[in-house]
C-alpha cells in the first residue's frame, strides 16, 4: 500500500516535471510579449491569438506526456497494482488538463486530448506489464 502510494507520488512528480519541461519549451521558442503572465488573461488571449499550431502541439506532447510518462514511472515502481497506479495518475492528468482548458484560452480543437489522457495511461501501464511478463517467462 505505502510503496503504491509513494509509486503515485512519484509518477506525479516526474509527470509533472515533463510537463513543465515542455512549457519552459515553448515559452522559448515563442516568448510571450514583454509584460505578459500566465496571470493576464487579456494578454494571455491576445499571446495564444498569435500562436501557431506547432505551439499548441507542444502543449499537446507536454499534457499527454505528463500522463504517459507519470504513468510509467508509477507502474514501475509499483509492485502489485501497475494499472490501478497508472489509472491513477492519467485520471489526475486529466483533471489538471480540465481545469488547464477552463482557465486558458486554449482552442477547442485541444479538447480531443481528454480522452487520450486515460488512454497513454494505460499505454503505460501495459508496457511495464509486459516486460514484466517477458522477464518472468525467462527467469
Amino acid at each position: 500500500m505505502i510503496r503504491n502510494i509513494l509509486a503515485g507520488v512519484v509518477g506525479l512528480i516526474v509527470g509533472v516535471a515533463f510537463n513543465r519541461c515542455m512549457v519552459v519549451l515553448n515559452t522559448t521558442l515563442y516568448p510571450m510579449p514583454e509584460g505578459v503572465t500566465f496571470e493576464d488573461p487579456e494578454g494571455l488571449d491576445t499571446y495564444f491569438a498569435g500562436l501557431p499550431l506547432t505551439a499548441f502541439l507542444i502543449v499537446l506532447v507536454a499534457h499527454l506526456g505528463q500522463s504517459f510518462f507519470g504513468a510509467l514511472v508509477a507502474s514501475a515502481i509499483s509492485r502489485n497494482a501497475p494499472m490501478v497506479v497508472a489509472m491513477i495518475i492519467g485520471l489526475l492528468s486529466l483533471m489538471g488538463g480540465i481545469l488547464n482548458m477552463m482557465m486558458m484560452p486554449l482552442p477547442t480543437w485541444m479538447w480531443i486530448e481528454f480522452p487520450l489522457y486515460l488512454l497513454v495511461a494505460y499505454g503505460a501501464a501495459r508496457i511495464v506489464v509486459a516486460r514484466r511478463q517477458r522477464i518472468s517467462e525467462t527467469a
